[in-house]
C-alpha cells in the first residue's frame, strides 16, 4: 500500500480508503488509486482486512426448505440470487450455513462463529427450532425474509395483499364457489394467506365451506394432486382452487388432466410465488408474482447496513408488495354457475 501511495503520490489512508471502498475519498483519486494498483498486481488480502477493520465481509446464509430442495427452490433461489448480487456490490460475499463442518455437528450459531461471519439472512426454514432462535438471540446481526421476529430485522412478502388481489380477480370472473389448497398450518405465510382468502370471500357475504380448505405441503406436486382429487370429488364441488405455490399446482394440473377435465373449461386454477413455468405453462397459470428482486436486495441492504451503522439501523418490518398475473386458468362464469350451497 506505500508502494501504491508513492506512485499515486497520496496517502496510505488514500490507497485504503479506495480499496476498502470508503465513501470519503473522491472518485477521481479512488479510480486513480484503483488502476494503479490493479497495473502494479496488488490484490487486497481478506485475512489482513478482517484483522484491520474486525470484519470479515462475509454474510451467512441460513436457507433449508422441508422439502431440501436447495438453490433448486424456484422461489429462494431468485430471492437469494438477488441477495447474493447486491452483498458482492457492497463488498461482501456469502458462505451457506448449516450444522456440519467435516461431519462434525455444529449448531446454527456455532457454524456461523466458526465461519467468522459478519451476519447472517435467515430464509426458508423451521423457525421454531431451538437453533435458530439461538442464532436470532444471539449477537449477531440477523435479517430474516418472510418471518417476524422481535427485535429482528424483517423482510416480507405482502402476502395479505397479495391472496386480496388474486380472490377479488378470480371473484370478478363470476366465481363463488372457490377452494384452496394451502400450505403448512401453523406458518406465518400460510396464516396470513389463509386469513386474507377468508376475508376477502367473507367481504362478499361467501362463507368458505370447510371441505374447501385442505393443507397439503409447499412445494409438494403429489400432495396437491391427491389434495385436488379429494376437491373434484365432493358433491358440489368447486368452481376454481387455489394451490399453495406454482410448483403444487403443476401436481394438480396433472391430476385434472387424467381425469380428462379441461383447463379453464371444467375447472378453473390459480397459483401463488410468479415463478417462470407458471408463465409457459398452456393455459399460462393466473397467479401471484412476488418481487424476488426487492426481497433479496432490501435483505441485503438492511444486513449491510446493520453490520456497518448498528447504532442507527432501524429494526424494522419491510413489505414487499406482488402483483398479479392474470395468465389464462381462471374461466369467466355466471355467478350464478357458481352459488355455495351453505
Amino acid at each position: 500500500m506505500k508502494e501504491i501511495a508513492r506512485r499515486c503520490n497520496v496517502s496510505v489512508a488514500s490507497v485504503s480508503k479506495a480499496i476498502n471502498g470508503y465513501m470519503d475519498i473522491g472518485e477521481e483519486t479512488r479510480n486513480f488509486i484503483l488502476k494503479t494498483a490493479s497495473e502494479m498486481g496488488y490484490f487486497p488480502n481478506s485475512s489482513a482486512r478482517t484483522l484491520k477493520t474486525k470484519r470479515s465481509h462475509n454474510l451467512g446464509v441460513l436457507f433449508m426448505d422441508e422439502a431440501m430442495s436447495g438453490l433448486t427452490h424456484d422461489f429462494f433461489n431468485h430471492v437469494l440470487e438477488s441477495f447474493k448480487r447486491t452483498a458482492e456490490e457492497k463488498g461482501y460475499d456469502i458462505t451457506f450455513t448449516n450444522g456440519n463442518i467435516s461431519g462434525q455437528k455444529m449448531t446454527y450459531y456455532e457454524h456461523c462463529r466458526y465461519r467468522g461471519v459478519d451476519g447472517v439472512v435467515i430464509a426458508c426454514v423451521d423457525c421454531n427450532s431451538e437453533e435458530v432462535r439461538e442464532l436470532v438471540n444471539s449477537e449477531i446481526p440477523v435479517v430474516t425474509i418472510d418471518h417476524i421476529f422481535d427485535g429482528r430485522i424483517a423482510v416480507v412478502s405482502n402476502n395479505v395483499q397479495g391472496m386480496q388481489e388474486l380472490v377479488s380477480y378470480i371473484y370478478s370472473m363470476g366465481h363463488r364457489k372457490i377452494a384452496y389448497i394451502h400450505g403448512e398450518d401453523g406458518s406465518a405465510v400460510t396464516r396470513n394467506r389463509l386469513g386474507a382468502f377468508h376475508r376477502t370471500l367473507h367481504l362478499q357475504g361467501i362463507e368458505v365451506p370447510d371441505e374447501y380448505t385442505i393443507m397439503s405441503p409447499y412445494r409438494d406436486a403429489d400432495g396437491a394432486a391427491a389434495a385436488t382429487g379429494q376437491l373434484l370429488d365432493l358433491k358440489d364441488p368447486p368452481t376454481c382452487i387455489l394451490y399453495p405455490d406454482d410448483f403444487a399446482a403443476i401436481g394438480g394440473i396433472n391430476e385434472i388432466r387424467e381425469r380428462g377435465l379441461r383447463i379453464p373449461q371444467d375447472i378453473s386454477i390459480a397459483g401463488y410465488d410468479g415463478i417462470i413455468v407458471a408463465r409457459v405453462l398452456e393455459p399460462k397459470l393466473t397467479t401471484i408474482c412476488q418481487d424476488t428482486e426487492a426481497i433479496g436486495r432490501i435483505a441485503a441492504e438492511k444486513l449491510v447496513n446493520l453490520i456497518e451503522h448498528p447504532k442507527t439501523a432501524l429494526i424494522e418490518r419491510y413489505t414487499v408488495d406482488g402483483m398479479l398475473f392474470k395468465g389464462a386458468s381462471v374461466k369467466r362464469i355466471e355467478p350464478s354457475q357458481s352459488k355455495n350451497k351453505i
